[in-house]
């Protein structure tokens, strides 16, 4: 994406930030599913020549079959995938020796914590944003996206919630644009979206000139205010009634983006999500077992798993000891 630093001063608000994020989210996001629209339509064709066998919806009366002024948004990190897709990112560029083993160690401890604990540590993500952007600087936009369908199959795809899976593919099947939207990099949101079979995705936007990255962020992470700012963006360049549209999330911070919709859900929630969702009457799904902790906290890949499974057992003991 062309450079846009100079739209952004640096004593300019936070809410200016969360707009300028969201608009240009938004604005990459139409961008790059023009593409996946274009693969699709040969796919789209084949499909057509096969009668799909008829299945029982599980909630007949949503998402309505052909409302093209619908469509649904998902949160990505523990919504759709197990973990944050940041620190997946970091373990697939500390393999191919982008930064050095104590950097590693930091991306585990965060990933170890966000998982065990189930929630998003504002300090810990500001950090792994930090540290992605020092050590993309430089590198090509193209490189990255190369790199990032590898990471993708190596440490991400194993990781998608098969019941978040069904809900998006229920907007799918009644002809709704599926978007996600989340604080990754809008490149790494892209490419997961495009595996998955979605219309495509609102991420961060790192600032880059002529094909590489600056090390800069264009606005702020999309993150909190700013999610619900591109939802409201994109639904305005779309032409989407939001009342008809739906939002799935795991967290708090993304009440303000659950609110601009008519159908929020409220997926593997944090307490305060659950309790605010409870208040609200706002739909639930849970697909974590009781014992999250062991079975979805606790990495089991070698190497960099190994070292945050052990961070991990040591906040569990903590909490038990107190």
């Amino acid at each position: 994406m062309a450079a846009l630093g100079w739209l952004t001063p640096r004593r300019r608000s936070a809410t200016a930030r969360s707009v300028l994020a969201g608009e240009a989210s938004a604005e990459a996001a139409r961008k790059s599913s023009q593409e996946l629209e274009a693969l699709d339509e040969a796919a789209a064709a084949a499909a057509l020549s096969e009668e799909p066998a008829p299945e029982e919806p599980a909630e007949p009366e949503f998402p309505v079959v052909g409302d093209d002024k619908a469509a649904a948004f998902f949160d990505l990190d523990n919504t759709v995938m197990q973990g944050a897709a940041i620190f997946h990112f970091g373990r697939g560029l500390y393999k191919r020796k982008f930064f050095e083993r104590q950097e590693l160690a930091r991306f585990a401890w965060q990933q170890a914590w966000f998982r065990l604990a189930g929630v998003e540590d504002p300090e810990h993500m500001q950090d792994a944003r930090d540290s992605a952007l020092s050590i993309v600087k430089g590198h090509r936009v193209a490189e990255l996206m190369s790199i990032g369908e590898e990471i993708y199959d190596e440490y991400m795809a194993e990781r998608i919630w098969p019941g978040t899976r069904a809900l998006a593919q229920a907007h799918l099947d009644a002809g709704q644009k599926v978007w996600l939207v989340t604080a990754a990099p809008v490149e790494t949101a892209t490419i997961i979206a495009r595996r998955l079979g979605l219309t495509g995705a609102l991420g961060t936007v790192a600032e880059s000139m002529d094909g590489i990255y600056t090390g800069k962020l264009v606005g702020e992470p999309l993150h909190g205010p700013a999610k619900a700012e591109a939802v409201r963006a994109l639904a305005s360049a779309e032409g989407l009634d939001l009342a008809r549209c739906a939002a799935y999330s795991d967290s708090h911070n993304d009440i303000p983006m659950l609110s601009l919709v008519g159908h929020p859900y409220a997926i593997n929630p944090d307490a305060k999500l659950r309790k605010h969702a409870r208040e609200r009457d706002w739909r639930l799904r849970d697909y974590r077992t009781g014992r999250k902790a062991a079975k979805v906290g606790i990495p089991a890949a070698a190497g960099v798993g190994a070292l945050a499974g052990g961070t991990a057992a040591a906040i569990a003991l903590h909490r038990r000891r107190h």
